[in-house]
């Protein structure tokens, strides 16, 4: 990517911007990359990664096994920034202000889609299913701002401000122990796993990455396999109700997952809705002992 594309040609013009910093290498190699999409030759933005803190190489390197001392220092880590630019100059510095003290969570979560959608551009290319896909909640740290041209794609800024921690929806506390009571029987074996269960999960990351084609075959496919898996397996005072309920939603379910094979979905709540419903029989399962 040319600099002249990340300072639109003049290093003055200033750029709002939000920066994200991870615990883990998130996979493509640092640099700068024009966000575009698929039929828009105008670019979004730009994504300027960086790798932090990094093990030294020595010791990546080293092949022979050594003897483990009896009280090891925590491995170090590797730190990945990134830094998503809105293309679009601001009109000035009154601008950059205004966008740092009242950019939040929507702005982060935009972002984010950003950086998701690179990252799992990176995951096919490199054909690597285990590379991971950040969260909000996983961020060290998560910085809204502004800067010139030439200063945010190097990462830098003007100035920018820290936003609060931004942790995952509080719960009841019955909500909370709950999946630590399943986690248990999962691994003491009193309870077995269901594959719609997994497959919803994918779904469920699809559709918030804004991935609708993949959420919505994922969906299908899980749909498929909870109408398998469910009569003999969903209890409760409501699972016939429950299990009636998913049977009607997967004739739509189908309809959207043929369409999504040769079309972009234009509809996240034909999605969304019922893998919501999916994922509420999923809860009740759990809740009356799978």
């Amino acid at each position: 990517m040319s600099d002249r594309l990340a300072t639109g040609g003049d290093p003055s013009r200033l750029f709002s911007f939000v920066q994200f910093e991870f615990p883990w290498a998130l996979g493509p190699p640092d640099g700068r990359y024009v966000l575009r999409g698929p039929a828009d030759d105008a670019p979004r933005g730009v994504l300027v990664l960086a790798t932090l803190g990094a093990p030294e190489r020595r010791t990546l390197g080293r092949r022979r096994s050594r003897e483990a001392p009896d009280e090891p220092e925590p491995a170090p880590v590797v730190t990945a920034r990134a830094t998503v630019i809105v293309a679009a100059p601001l009109g000035g510095a009154e601008d950059g202000v205004r966008h740092t003290k009242s950019a939040g969570e929507p702005e982060a979560q935009a972002a984010l889609r950003e950086l998701a959608t690179a990252i799992a551009a990176h995951r096919l290319a490199a054909t690597d299913p285990h590379v991971v896909e950040p969260a909000l909640e996983q961020a060290l740290v998560i910085r809204v701002g502004y800067g010139s041209g030439e200063e945010v794609a190097e990462g830098h800024y003007t100035s920018a401000r820290e936003l609060p921690a931004i942790r995952r929806r509080r719960r009841k506390r019955a909500d909370v122990l709950r999946p630590q009571e399943r986690f248990a029987a999962l691994l003491g074996g009193r309870d077995q796993p269901l594959a719609c269960e997994e497959l919803a999960l994918r779904a469920r990351g699809d559709l918030d990455a804004g991935r609708l084609r993949e959420a919505a075959l994922q969906l299908r496919i899980a749909l498929d396999a909870a109408l398998a898996e469910f009569p003999g397996d969903l209890r409760g005072d409501r699972a016939a109700e429950r299990l009636a309920e998913l049977r009607e939603l997967h004739e739509g379910t189908t309809e959207a997952a043929q369409a999504a094979l040769t079309a972009q979905p234009s509809d996240a709540e034909a999605i969304s809705a019922p893998l919501e419903r999916l994922e509420a029989a999923l809860r009740a399962r759990s809740v009356a002992g799978g």
